[in-house]
Formats: structure tokens, C-alpha cells, sequence
């Protein structure tokens, strides 16, 4: 069995702090390689993930790692001891970007060729690929057998006369890439196992890898509710592995704030306490860049260290109870969310960038009839909250007062750290930035109400003081305050600024 990575860098640009090695303040083209290196070497990775969704991609990275960095790579094999992983485009929804995942396909035999000949012996460095927004066993199954038919399949075409392309290009290597699909809606997440029965019928891999996202949930149903996503995934893959007689690695896409997972140097053992039955955590750039360098490979030391523990495993009934408890949740969410779109939007534009991306915006759709309105993805979205005072964390958890006790405590079992995330947002609430909310953006009392019985709840229910602040959150409230007045009088300059001090402060642009 192949060695199974416990940690994945990623290119998230959720990070406050430049690392020093950047050519400037947008990690981009070649520091993407330095950082990659970065990740294996000094911090101590097991995997990183290369991701050509949203940006240009540098497909010759197998080369430049080997080619700049010969001596660690020697000693390190690249797809046996430390790994590389595509992040692709999923064609179906990124129509602009089908060109890109053919091209990052392609680019797998040229990483092969490459490696055979640095090691001098048949070595496969990237085998392994990701599709994001996965819904359906037969998204991931056409991936797989894209690259055995498109890719490695075309070896086999004849030409002319008895001259095939192999004869042209060389023998075509891997044979075949293993997909990971990563799961990030609601539905889809309800229904992984049959995802996962698909795709085993279909290609009956020796193992499989689950992506399970917990930012981009989190932003369209709330964090609770994306916490307990992620819980009954969990669940749900571990008693599939008996079920199909299969190994299944989960992994866990987490940033540093509690909204999108609360994996940080300073909070990585309680992560590691919640998220049991996780295989592999993402390590994104806040964590890699937000801390104290020591700090940051002790904790990733310790993660790639620890053994692997059991999930919860949910009862039929205990299912049907957490979906009643996500569905609450989410019709107190998604309104308040709704309504502080345009301020969303507006402060999205100040925000520290720190990756070349793409224009790439998110859809947050609604059950209901009202249609959809438009956000920026989680990272932006988290930021621009954090920086008007009012952390996401808090929206909708006052839903929790019309819980039974038979809901209540399957909420306390299954989410254990739920006070201890909350504590930590609620230090950067700043109530007085509700007022100056609603004017500025004309929001409808009642939604600032429904906010105001969050922050109530908070205190009342949870015993959560919103008071309770060390010198930092203070200045941090002090600094929302100041850029919601400079949203009033338009100074966009002092935005830019408040902005990327709060980051600065909280370790995270979001």
C-alpha cells in the first residue's frame, strides 16, 4: 500500500502575512514553485496540491522542482515518499476552463518523462487528480477514463501504415490517474456513498481518497451546518469501507478561522479531536505564513504523527435528526446573508490579494423561490465579515433555541468544539457596527434583529460574553468600526488599509 499523505499544502489565498522568499505581496508563477519546495522541505508536507482551478497553472512544475531542487529531491521521491496533486477545472461547470483541464491532463506524461529520467528508474510523480464541485459518480468516472482513452489510450492510434503515435511521442505513462472527488454542496454531500459505490462499481480502484470541503458549505449553509455535513460524510465513508471491502482516506479541506475549519498552529489539537476519522488535512497559506515558523512544523510535525481515530458513526434516526437540525439552521443562516450581500460585495474589492486568480465568483443559491445572489468565494466572503465586526460563525446560531433535547444533545456529541469555535469569533464581534450597517446599506431592521438575537443568544445561552476581549480583538473591534466609516464617507484608501491591519490581527484574511 502506498503511503497516504497526513498533510496537504494548498494555494488558498487566505493568508495576512507576505512570506518573506515572495517576489511581491501576489504569490504567483515561479514562487508557486519556490513554495511548493517550501511546503516539503522546511515545513514538512506530505503532499501539496497544484491547482489549476481559477488561475494560469505552470504545468512543467514536476520539472522545475526536480531540475532547482535535485539534491532534496533525490532523497525524496516525488509519488512514492512526498506527493504532487492536480487541482483541475471541472469542465462541466467551468465551461471557459475545459482547455485547461486538457491541458493539465496532458502535462502528466510529461512530469513521468521527466522523473524516469532524474531517477533514472520508472517513477510516477503525479498520478493522482482532483475534481472539485462533484455532485455525481459519473463526473469522477469521466475523468478516469478521459486520461486512459484522451491521454494515454491515444498511444494506440494509428497514424498511417503501421505508424502510431507512440512511435512519434514514446510509450505513454501512467496508464491511468486516480481521481479524488471533492464534494462541496449539500446534496452531494448527503448522498457520498453513492458517489463512492458509483465510482468503485465503475472503475474498482484499490482505494480511494474523499475531498470533503468544509469552506465553501460553510458559506452557504452556515458553519454549524457544514460542521455536521462533514461529520455525517465521515460517517458515512467509514462504514462504506466495510460495506465495498475498501480502504477510504478522507480528506478535509480546513482554513484557519473557525468559519472554515479552525486548523491553525495554535488550534490543530482540538481540529484533530473534532474531525476524527479524517486521514488527510489541507494545510492552506494562513497557517503557512500567519505564524511563528517554529510553531508551524512542530504542529505539522505532530499532525503527520498522530494516529488516525474513529468517527462518530450516526443511526438512521440520528441522520434524520441532523438533517432537521441543518435545515433549521440554514433558513436562519441564509437570510442575513442575503441581505449583507451588497456590503459583502462592496468590501470584497479592499482585501489584501495574495494569489493571481481568475475572475471566480460563487453562486449562493437558495432552496427557496427568491432565486440567487451573487458572493465572492469563501475566503473574500469570511474577510469582508470578520472586517465589518460580524464573524459569519455567529449567523443563525439563535435557531438553536427551538431545539428538542433529543436535538440538542446529538448537536453537543457530534459538534464538541462548537463553544470553543464560537468564543474565538466572538471576540471580533463589534455590536455598534450594526447601526452603521443598516444605514449604510439601507439593511432591513429585521435582519438586524435576527443578528441581535444571535449576539443575545450567544450570551445568554452559550454564556459566550462578547465583552470578554485581550488587547488585540479590542483594536480589531476599534479598526471595524473605523472602516465602516470610511465606507460611509468613501475613502477607499483608509478601507484598503483597516482591512489589512484586522487581517494582520486575526492571523487570516478569512
Amino acid at each position: 500500500m502506498r503511503k497516504i499523505p497526513r498533510t496537504m499544502s494548498t494555494q488558498h489565498p487566505d493568508n495576512a502575512r507576505v512570506p518573506e522568499w515572495a517576489r511581491s505581496e501576489v504569490i504567483e508563477g515561479d514562487d508557486e514553485v519556490v513554495e511548493a519546495y517550501y511546503s516539503y522541505m522546511t515545513l514538512g508536507t506530505h503532499e501539496v496540491m497544484w491547482d489549476a482551478e481559477g488561475k494560469d497553472v505552470d504545468t512543467h512544475v514536476v520539472r522545475k522542482l526536480l531540475s532547482n531542487y535535485s539534491e532534496y529531491f533525490k532523497e525524496n521521491l516525488l509519488g512514492q515518499d512526498i506527493f504532487l496533486t492536480y487541482r483541475l477545472p471541472n469542465p462541466k461547470i467551468e465551461g471557459a476552463e475545459r482547455k485547461v483541464f486538457a491541458e493539465t491532463m496532458e502535462s502528466i506524461p510529461i512530469a513521468y518523462d521527466v522523473a524516469e529520467k532524474f531517477y533514472n528508474k520508472k517513477v510516477i510523480p503525479v498520478f493522482e487528480v482532483i475534481l472539485p464541485f462533484t455532485t455525481d459518480y459519473t463526473e469522477i468516472v469521466a475523468v478516469a477514463k478521459y486520461y486512459e482513452k484522451a491521454v494515454s489510450g491515444k498511444e494506440n492510434i494509428e497514424l498511417n501504415d503501421g505508424i502510431y503515435v507512440k512511435d512519434f511521442v514514446g510509450e505513454i505513462n501512467p496508464k491511468k490517474v486516480e481521481v479524488i472527488p471533492l464534494i462541496e454542496d449539500k446534496d452531494s454531500l448527503l448522498k457520498v456513498e453513492d458517489i463512492v459505490t458509483g465510482y468503485y462499481k465503475a472503475i474498482k480502484p484499490n482505494y480511494m481518497r474523499i475531498f470533503i470541503a468544509r469552506s465553501d458549505p460553510a458559506m452557504n449553509y452556515g458553519m454549524l451546518s457544514a460542521v455536521l455535513l462533514a461529520k455525517y460524510a465521515l460517517s458515512k465513508l467509514y462504514t462504506l469501507k466495510s460495506k465495498l471491502n475498501i480502504d477510504i482516506f478522507p480528506i478535509i479541506g480546513v482554513g484557519s478561522l473557525p468559519f472554515r475549519g479552525h486548523l491553525s498552529p495554535d488550534n490543530y489539537e482540538n481540529h484533530l479531536k473534532e474531525y476524527k476519522g479524517v486521514y488527510t488535512f489541507t494545510i492552506q497559506s494562513a497557517y503557512k505564513y500567519d505564524y511563528e515558523e517554529n510553531k508551524i512544523k512542530e504542529s505539522i510535525n505532530n499532525i503527520n504523527n498522530t494516529g488516525i481515530t474513529e468517527p462518530l458513526v450516526f443511526s438512521e434516526e440520528e441522520e434524520k435528526i441532523l438533517k432537521r437540525i441543518i435545515e433549521r439552521y440554514v433558513v436562519s443562516y441564509q437570510p442575513i446573508i442575503e441581505s449583507l450581500a451588497p456590503a459583502i460585495n462592496y468590501i470584497a474589492f479592499f482585501l489584501p490579494k495574495r494569489r493571481a486568480r481568475k475572475l471566480h465568483i460563487s453562486l449562493f443559491g437558495y432552496a427557496r423561490s427568491t432565486g440567487k445572489v451573487t458572493l465572492p468565494r469563501a475566503i473574500t466572503f469570511v474577510g469582508t465579515l470578520y472586517s465589518i465586526g460580524l464573524p459569519p460563525e455567529i449567523f443563525g446560531i439563535s435557531s438553536l433555541l427551538s431545539l428538542s433535547n433529543e436535538e440538542t444533545d446529538l448537536l453537543n456529541k457530534s459538534y464538541i468544539m462548537m463553544k470553543k469555535d464560537l468564543e474565538e469569533s466572538a471576540k471580533y464581534i463589534n455590536p455598534d457596527s450594526l447601526d452603521l450597517i443598516r444605514k449604510i446599506w439601507n439593511i432591513d431592521e429585521n435582519i438586524i434583529k435576527m443578528i441581535e438575537n444571535d449576539i443575545t443568544f450567544l450570551e445568554n445561552n452559550l454564556g459566550i460574553k462578547i465583552d470578554n476581549k485581550d488587547f488585540n480583538s479590542k483594536k480589531h473591534v476599534l479598526l471595524s468600526s473605523l472602516l465602516l466609516l470610511a465606507c460611509r464617507e468613501k475613502r477607499e484608501e483608509e478601507i484598503r488599509q483597516y482591512a489589512k491591519e484586522m487581517a494582520l490581527i486575526r492571523k487570516s484574511i478569512g
